[in-house]
C-alpha cells in the first residue's frame, strides 16, 4: 500500500509521492484550508483593519448569503458587527495597558529588593550589624512597597515584622 501523507489543514490523507504531495500543496482547497486555519489566530485589531478596508458585499447584504463565503474579497460584516469588533479591540487594548501598569510595580519591587540587599551588605561589611539592625528594621518597614502589603494570605515567613518587632518568649525552666 505504501506510505500515506496526512494534511492537518485539509484533514485528508493520500498516497505519499512527490507528484501527489505537490499537487495537493498547490491546490486551491489546501490554500483555503490553510488560510482558514491561520485566520483563527489573528487578533481582533487585524481583523477590524481588514474589514474596514473592504467594501460591503452587495450579494451578502441583499440575500444574506454569498457564494464565495469566507473567501469573498468584500466584507460580510454589518455595522453592528463592526461596532462590536471595535469594542472588543478597545477592550483588549485597555486590558493590555492595565497589564503593563501591573508590570511596572514589579520593577519597583525588584528595585526595592536590590536596594535592601545593598544596604544589608554595606552594613555587614562595617562590622556592627547588630547595632544598626534595629534602626534599619524601622526604616525598612516604612519603605516596604504597598503592593507587597496588599497581597492577601501571605505565609508568616513573608509577612513584615509587626511594629516593635517579634515577641520572644524566654524559657526559664532550663536555666
Amino acid at each position: 500500500m505504501g506510505r500515506r501523507y496526512y494534511c492537518d489543514y485539509c484533514d485528508r490523507s493520500f498516497q505519499d509521492n512527490m507528484h501527489n504531495r505537490k499537487k495537493h500543496l498547490n491546490g486551491v482547497q489546501h490554500h483555503r484550508a490553510k488560510k482558514a486555519w491561520f485566520d483563527h489566530f489573528r487578533d481582533s485589531s487585524a481583523i477590524l483593519y481588514d474589514e474596514q478596508t473592504k467594501k460591503p458585499c452587495r450579494k451578502f447584504l441583499q440575500k444574506g448569503i454569498c457564494d464565495f463565503g469566507p473567501n469573498c474579497r468584500f466584507s460580510h460584516m454589518s455595522e453592528d458587527d463592526l461596532l462590536n469588533l471595535k469594542r472588543q479591540v478597545e477592550d483588549e487594548r485597555q486590558l493590555r495597558e492595565d497589564s503593563e501598569d501591573r508590570v511596572m510595580p514589579e520593577r519597583s519591587i525588584e528595585e526595592w529588593l536590590s536596594r535592601r540587599e545593598k544596604k544589608r551588605s554595606a552594613l555587614s561589611t562595617k562590622g556592627d550589624l547588630k547595632n544598626k539592625e534595629d534602626s534599619e528594621e524601622s526604616q525598612a518597614e516604612s519603605e516596604i512597597p504597598q503592593q507587597l502589603l496588599s497581597i492577601p494570605d501571605l505565609p508568616p515567613s513573608l509577612l513584615p515584622p509587626p511594629p516593635g518587632g517579634w515577641k520572644v518568649k524566654v524559657n526559664t525552666e532550663w536555666g
